[in-house]
């Protein structure tokens, strides 16, 4: 086979592996990236970059299997923005947090966030109470964005921080 088809093949099969994955191991871990999950990204890299271009170590091995990165990222780019279906299998949909002051306790079990986690992001908005809060939801992209105030609406945005303890994995 040729040695060039044979990078572009492997490198699609790396590119579409890594968005099942992270789609099952959870997209919303790669809003914020703490030191682990950078060391992971990078060992990551490593591993796959052999699956990629094989014994190819040349520089236009590398190139085209970073071109069949980009165009592959940008082909499904378009195919996401022309079908919810497509969209749907590959992100997240957004998840309300609090309702009208209302916490949702299911929600945060599943995203697993805890109450404290919560608070401090609305805290860090500039809210002081829960109840406060009209609306808040984790977006799609891993963000938690909190809409608070009866008389003055007032939106911010907040990336939400990862917090690791030795016993659990509060993200």
């Amino acid at each position: 086979m040729n040695t060039y088809l044979d990078i572009i093949i492997r490198s699609g099969a790396v590119y579409f592996f890594m968005i099942i994955a992270l789609r099952v191991f959870g997209k919303k871990e790669l809003s914020q990236l703490n030191t682990a999950d950078i060391i992971l990204i990078l060992l990551i890299s490593n591993a796959v970059q052999n699956a990629m271009v094989g014994s190819n170590s040349t520089l236009q091995g590398g190139l085209v299997a970073a071109l069949v990165l980009f165009v592959l990222n940008f082909i499904l780019k378009k195919i996401m923005y022309r079908s919810t279906f497509i969209t749907q299998l590959v992100q997240d949909k957004p998840e309300i947090l609090i309702h009208d002051g209302i916490i949702e306790f299911k929600t945060l079990a599943k995203l697993e966030i805890t109450s404290q986690e919560l608070e401090e992001v609305v805290r860090e908005h500039g809210v002081e109470h829960l109840k406060e809060v009209k609306l808040a939801m984790m977006e799609i992209d891993g963000n938690i964005s909190v809409i608070s105030g009866d008389k003055s609406l007032v939106q911010s945005h907040h990336k939400r921080k990862i917090h690791k303890t030795l016993g659990s994995l509060n993200n």
